[in-house]
């Protein structure tokens, strides 16, 4: 019997690498194109530093939380596609 997830959640799970098809595996060597000059290194180093590397206090709120969550995971979603681009050659 499947596991069912709870209603409302599906959204959160990443994508599977394999449902992405030719135009994920474009957009992977994209990025890493996009992203390897010195330029592109430099911007991706400063969003790392503004969401990743960055901690909020523990009067931060809950919207707060949310919106730096968010910018994170698209941070982090820009630092997979470049590293599979990259790999991919």
């Amino acid at each position: 019997m499947p596991r069912s997830e709870p209603a409302g959640w599906g959204w959160f799970d990443p994508p599977s690498p394999s449902s992405d098809g030719e135009s994920g595996r474009d957009m992977a060597r994209l990025a890493a194109r996009l992203f390897s000059s010195g330029d592109g290194e430099a911007l991706l180093r400063h969003l790392r530093e503004m969401t990743l590397d960055r901690c909020l206090g523990p009067d931060a709120g809950d919207p707060a939380l949310r919106h730096l969550e968010g910018q994170r995971h698209l941070v982090l979603h820009l630092l997979a596609l470049v590293a599979r681009g990259r790999a991919e050659g």
